[in-house]
């Protein structure tokens, strides 16, 4: 059994379900991780944690090590990663507490350490990102939410922006014309990295209110809160029924 690591995204700065945890906290070449690396059972499996953002969300999107904890989880044995990522819908079927596991991602970040061939001593590589998410991973999640009985959106392209302001109607606009189907602020470089250590590596995405321009409205916390606490439990139970079958 490959061993499995779940990166938490927004509302999961903690794993509750995650028992008898030890956390260990990984020197890497690139700085420190956001947090340090939890090692516990989900269900009868034990699995790899790590919080994006840090303990308490202290962390914004831009000022994420991504490179730090990708490679902290590669050192702790983690083959498979699981991205949970809290979303704004674009399309219609991205609508609020939908979940979905996307296929694509187009990259609108900038300033932000986005690989780990730098040249010089780490050397160049390019590595083929047609299939940016791991079908065989993507293929597990869904397989997960289908045994469950819990509706999942299969496919779609994500948006990954800078943060950690939320996008204006006329973004959002260009990001739909661009084909994309919902937008985050972490989906990069955290994919790309992930591919560059031959890390199997696919986003479990929830959507937790409409983007900018598609609903009524300002996008509000309480509206954010309201739809994270709907996903949550559903979340918990698909990575639980993933360890499981791992």
């Amino acid at each position: 059994m490959t061993v499995l690591a779940i990166i938490g995204g927004s509302g999961f700065s903690e794993l509750p379900a995650l028992q008898a945890r030890e956390a260990r906290r990984v020197e890497t070449p690139y700085g420190e991780t956001s947090a340090p690396v939890a090692r516990g059972r989900l269900g009868e499996t034990e699995v790899l944690f790590l919080p994006r953002h840090g303990a308490g969300h202290r962390l914004p999107p831009h000022r994420v090590n991504y490179r730090a904890n990708v490679w902290a989880l590669r050192e702790c044995g983690a083959e498979r990663v699981v991205a949970l990522a809290a979303v704004g819908g674009i399309t219609e079927r991205y609508g609020p507490a939908v979940l979905g596991v996307p296929d694509q991602v187009i990259d609108y970040t900038h300033g932000r350490e986005h690989t780990f061939f730098t040249g010089d001593d780490h050397g160049v590589d390019h590595v083929d990102m047609t299939e940016p998410y791991c079908p065989s991973l993507r293929g597990e999640l869904l397989g997960a939410c289908a045994r469950l009985g819990h509706a999942v959106v299969d496919g779609g392209t994500y948006a990954a922006t800078q943060g950690p302001r939320l996008e204006t109607t006329a973004e959002v606009a260009r990001l739909e014309r661009d084909g994309c189907d919902l937008v985050g602020m972490t989906g990069m470089p955290e994919a790309a990295l992930a591919r560059e250590l031959g890390l199997c590596y696919a986003t479990l995405a929830f959507v937790v209110n409409w983007a900018a321009g598609k609903g009524e409205g300002e996008i509000t916390m309480a509206e954010i809160e309201r739809n994270l606490e709907v996903c949550s439990g559903r979340i918990v139970e698909i990575l639980t029924e993933l360890a499981g079958h791992g």
